[in-house]
């Protein structure tokens, strides 16, 4: 996750829909720029996304793992760092330019001037959106949240941290992620 900037008022859901502007959510019917991003968290987001693409390929459990890609929450037009969808919501939707809905399992990486309340609440917007599992990755403090809807789970500096609900099985060494 990366702090943003608001680019404008206003933008049709329809329009973003379509034609998604990079590096862009619509947020509160806004347009806003995601920023903040570091050669770190670029880092993060590669290690992360690269794992989940391998995993599901080493494991077959199949699906595709994405970086930087919107979709839909039940309130906005988001741009996880990093996603994952599942084979069968890939055959349904995988060919759209914004996924219509929230993807099974997403990371946000966050940024030094990100606020806390600001990624928590934005964690539970996916959730309350049906997103399986958030993945919240704290680079600095060397923490990593993995949240369902009925749990959080931290991770530290010397543990693996691992999937709960999606992707079942993958895990990664926080060190190694965070380094």
């Amino acid at each position: 996750m990366v702090t943003a900037t608001i680019i404008s008022d206003t933008l049709a859901l329809e329009e973003f829909t379509v034609a998604p502007p990079d590096n862009m959510e619509l947020v509160d019917g806004q347009l806003v720029e995601k920023n903040g991003f570091t050669l770190k968290t670029g880092k993060i987001q590669l290690i992360l996304g690269n794992s989940w693409e391998d995993y599901k390929d080493s494991s077959g459990q199949g699906g595709e793992a994405y970086v930087e890609v919107p979709c839909r929450t039940n309130r906005q037009i988001r741009r996880p760092d990093v996603a994952y969808l599942t084979p069968e919501l890939v055959a349904q939707f995988g060919n759209l330019a914004t996924l219509s809905q929230i993807f099974s399992l997403v990371d946000e990486i966050v940024s030094p001037t990100d606020l806390a309340e600001d990624v928590f609440l934005k964690a539970q917007e996916y959730l309350e959106s049906n997103c399986q599992e958030v993945w919240l990755v704290f680079p600095e403090s060397r923490l990593i949240f993995v949240m369902t809807q009925n749990q959080i789970l931290t991770f530290i500096s010397g543990d693996n941290a691992r999937t709960q609900q999606i992707l079942i099985g993958f895990s990664i060494d926080v060190d190694r992620l965070v380094a």
